[in-house]
């Protein structure tokens, strides 16, 4: 009888060897959105007095977050772009060092 033996696990369907290349762009952009809407959030708990000290923070934070309809959204956006280009630039410098 014989028995043919690996050294590669069945569940293993790639090299060990092979590096996670990121998706820098992908990773950035789902990164803002999920900024975007936590700021949607402290600005909707901010508006009816709820996580105050949350919203104080952000306030304190960020140049344009107020707990209003406009200051909300200016955070929105502030919160995205930053986290949009943090992000971006943590994914590249990955990739690079990834090689």
């Amino acid at each position: 009888m014989s028995t043919t033996t690996t050294n590669q696990d069945t569940y293993e369907t790639e090299s060990t060897t092979s590096l996670m290349h990121l998706d820098a762009l992908a990773l950035a952009g789902a990164a803002a959105v999920v900024s975007a809407v936590v700021m949607l959030l402290l600005g909707m708990f901010g508006a009816i007095g709820v996580y105050e000290g949350a919203v104080a923070m952000m306030e304190q934070w960020h140049l344009f977050f107020e707990p209003t309809v406009v200051g909300t959204v200016a955070g929105m956006v502030e919160a995205a772009v930053i986290s949009f280009v943090l992000v971006y630039a943590f994914a590249w410098l990955y990739n690079v060092f990834a090689r």
